[in-house]
């Protein structure tokens, strides 16, 4: 059967008229879907005259920066420097990548390989609260933060972020794949559970892991959320918060929105370097998330 599937040429090392059917396709769905990429892009370069030209024009005809000094002077008018409210962010994100990888991974382990009460009803919990959209569980979440005492804390940021049923949902459906007879020949040569979980599972798991960093990275890094309704300390809040709050305050003036696209670029790169970086592993996750 390989012979003959390499003789059919199923997937050729080299370019044949077969896969032209393909690229006509795909090429122009490729373009369509940088669209939004390249109008951040060249929103934040318009110039002042640009931007409210009539009828808008997608891409930018003289270049500019200036709508990046504009931002960079007015944040450094600001009480608190810009470089606190970006050390906020970076500590709360590192922080909630980590604590999601590790609650997502065991999480999903142990709801695939072992064997207790309610462990489906718990899954089945988890796949209902991918439904959620946030404002729906922001009035229960707030209850939850201010019980525990964490208002005006860094914790008050993290714990509200580390809920990712979407992350244990993907893992879960990798490890699905792990065959129970390789776990339990691990466990008759004396491994345990961690042994099994570090030295099986994980690398398993790696696409998923990855797929999961970046949603992570995407609701801490992007979050504004903790920041209005748990910090009334401003030197507790993100830079998300702060480039939202900076751009409203001078938003209904013609430079604010020049300031309000650039702030927009400044928070939309760090995700399109993060996805650039791991974009294989979030396609190896997409492929095999349903195959067990």
């Amino acid at each position: 059967m390989l012979a003959s599937f390499h003789g059919n040429k199923i997937n050729p090392s080299r370019f044949s008229l077969g896969q032209l059917k393909f690229y006509l396709f795909l090429i122009p769905l490729g373009m369509f879907m940088v669209l939004p990429i390249v109008f951040i892009f060249s929103q934040s370069l318009k110039p002042l005259d640009e931007l409210f030209v009539f009828p808008p024009a997608f891409l930018v005809q003289k270049p500019t920066l200036e709508n990046v000094y504009s931002l960079l002077a007015v944040a450094d008018m600001s009480r608190i420097p810009a470089t606190k409210y970006l050390f906020n962010s970076l500590l709360i994100t590192v922080v909630v990548v980590v604590l999601s990888l590790i609650a997502s991974a065991m999480t999903g382990y142990a709801l695939s390989k072992k064997q207790f009460k309610w462990r489906k009803a718990l899954f089945e919990v988890n796949t209902i609260a991918l439904m959620f959209v946030p404002a729906a569980v922001t009035i229960p979440r707030y209850l939850v933060v201010e019980k525990l005492g964490l208002i005006n804390s860094y914790a008050g940021h993290i714990l509200p972020l580390l809920a990712l049923p979407v992350g244990v949902f993907l893992i879960k459906q990798f490890v699905d794949q792990i065959p129970n007879e390789l776990i339990e020949a691990a466990r008759m040569d004396g491994a345990n559970d961690m042994t099994v979980f570090a030295r099986i599972v994980l690398p398993v798991i790696h696409p998923a892991m990855a797929t999961v960093a970046i949603l992570a990275f995407q609701a801490s890094w992007n979050n504004t959320e903790t920041s209005a309704l748990y910090m009334s300390q401003e030197t507790l809040k993100t830079f998300a918060f702060y480039m939202t709050t900076l751009t409203t305050t001078v938003g209904n003036n013609v430079a604010g929105q020049g300031m309000a696209a650039a702030a927009a670029l400044f928070m939309f790169l760090p995700n399109l370097v993060i996805f650039i970086f791991m974009q294989s592993r979030v396609m190896d996750t997409m492929a095999h998330s349903g195959i067990k």
